[in-house]
């Protein structure tokens, strides 16, 4: 059974409280979706340890119910000018 993108954003913020997530479903289908997720947790992580936080959030989802996420993830830009 497909996830619901509602479901995704919700086991990413259980996880991640400050997670910015944007979802975009790719294929109409419910098993392939985009996912941005901007976060202050993943400061000083590599990229690998940043993806490992989600997929680790998405409870085993990955490969099941939710069979394709293109993940793009970082930290919030600081806006704030001195």
């Amino acid at each position: 059974m497909p996830m619901n993108q509602n479901d995704i954003v919700q086991l990413i913020k259980k996880k991640l409280p400050d997670a910015d997530v944007t979802i975009r479903d790719l294929a109409g289908d419910g098993d392939h979706y985009a996912a941005t997720v901007v976060s202050e947790s993943f400061r000083g992580k590599t990229r690998v340890q940043q993806h490992q936080m989600v997929y680790e959030a998405l409870e085993g989802n990955m490969g099941g119910a939710l069979h394709a996420l293109a993940l793009q993830t970082s930290v919030p830009e600081n806006l704030k000018k001195d």
